[in-house]
């Protein structure tokens, strides 16, 4: 039986402070087989490496989120740089557009996300996307950057089943995770639906967005098994199928040698 690979997580969050080496350590007697821990901030990068290079089966991203690139600056972005080329570094993310809030000025938030990609493209990595309210720019600058020649995910996806086809027709995989479970999520279901089951992969954000019947708690990889069956479910498949399919997703999103 093949194990859960969950593609995105901040265990480097202070939610985990109270028990987070127990948890870990718990993980793979659990069926998560695999983590890759993402980055958003430079602090959360250097306990993403602390992380991955603790666990054998943590991963790292390195990148800082769309919210946080207000503080970047040139040294900050060369410390990435060398960073994102550390062994375990499976990939540059979370990066992107957040236009929810007002701050960072958009133009700040675009300049670094077109910098991470092109990063991306230097180290030969995948990419993380993070998009929220923007999808039209991250569309575009994806297009105008030729992000289809690195390919990456587009995590959390919560946008249209249209919108998925543009993604999808530059061959980007998508993350799913515990929305999928909420029953308001219906343009959620219906791009998932639509989405071949080859191009999905599971994650958790975690520890936000903890899927029902434990929604609103803390969430964990420990949770995935709700998204398995919710996405089996969907799909029309066994749960198997689903865990072997999107282990075998993740592995090639983030160009990991054996599967």
């Amino acid at each position: 039986m093949y194990g859960i690979f969950d593609t995105h997580a901040h265990y480097d969050d202070k939610a985990f402070d109270d028990d987070r080496e127990e948890l870990l350590e718990s993980l793979p007697a659990n069926g998560i087989g695999r983590v890759v821990n993402i980055g958003a901030s430079p602090a959360s990068c250097r306990r993403t490496i602390d992380l991955m290079e603790r666990y054998d089966y943590i991963y790292g991203a390195i990148g800082i989120h769309p919210s946080e690139t207000g503080g970047l600056d040139e040294e900050g972005f060369a410390w990435l740089e060398d960073a994102c080329r550390r062994k375990k570094c499976v990939a540059v993310g979370e990066i992107g557009l957040d236009y929810y809030w007002k701050e960072p000025e958009r133009e700040i938030q675009k300049k670094w996300f077109v910098r991470q990609l092109k990063l991306a493209k230097e180290c030969g990595l995948p990419v993380v996307i993070h998009s929220r309210d923007a999808a039209r720019d991250t569309a575009e600058i994806m297009r105008e950057q030729k992000a289809e020649e690195t390919g990456g995910v587009i995590h959390c996806y919560s946008y249209t089943r249209e919108m998925a086809e543009t993604f999808l027709d530059m061959g980007f995989y998508f993350g799913i995770g515990g929305v999928l479970t909420f029953q308001n999520a219906r343009k959620l279901k219906e791009a998932v639906a639509y989405l071949p089951l080859e191009k999905i992969v599971l994650e958790t954000d975690c520890p936000y967005l903890a899927p029902a019947p434990n929604r609103g708690r803390r969430n964990s990889s420990l949770y995935l098994p709700y998204v398995v069956t919710a996405l089996a479910e969907l799909k029309g498949v066994s749960e198997e199928t689903v865990r072997k399919t999107t282990w075998e997703n993740a592995v090639k999103l983030y160009r990991m040698d054996e599967a």
